[in-house]
């Protein structure tokens, strides 16, 4: 049976810096409602453009394309995180991880080729 003393003296450190956490962002949280103004004003409201009056609606929608064109970056921008990091240590992790990224990379192409079949890469 591990020695129960020795497991909780390894996890004082990550409690602290947990409960030192939450006190700065709780901290954070109250100095912004206790120092912050509340006045509202006209043209506090109105939506910035470079110093000149707004014109038309603040709001407006956005086609979903965007977002699609934006979630499709972000999943190879976090392919590259995975990439990385097994590129660098290759050498030392034997064959069966050359094929398990294999396998990955083959998913990710999968998918681009899909979102590419879809049309979900032409900027229209």
């Amino acid at each position: 049976m591990p020695d129960v003393q020795g497991l909780f003296e390894q996890y004082t450190a990550v409690l602290i810096a947990t409960i030192l956490g939450f006190a700065l962002v709780a901290g954070a949280l109250i100095g912004n409602l206790i120092l912050s103004p509340r006045q509202r004003t006209r043209p506090k409201g109105l939506s910035y453009e470079c110093g000149m009056l707004p014109i038309g609606r603040g709001r407006f929608q956005i086609h979903f394309r965007y977002y699609l064109f934006a979630i499709l970056f972000l999943i190879f921008d976090i392919e590259a995180v995975f990439l990385f990091p097994w590129a660098l240590s290759f050498l030392d992790i034997g064959a069966m991880a050359f094929y398990e990224m294999l396998v990955f990379i083959i998913i990710l192409g999968f998918g681009l080729l899909y979102a590419w079949r879809k049309g979900a890469l032409q900027w229209r």
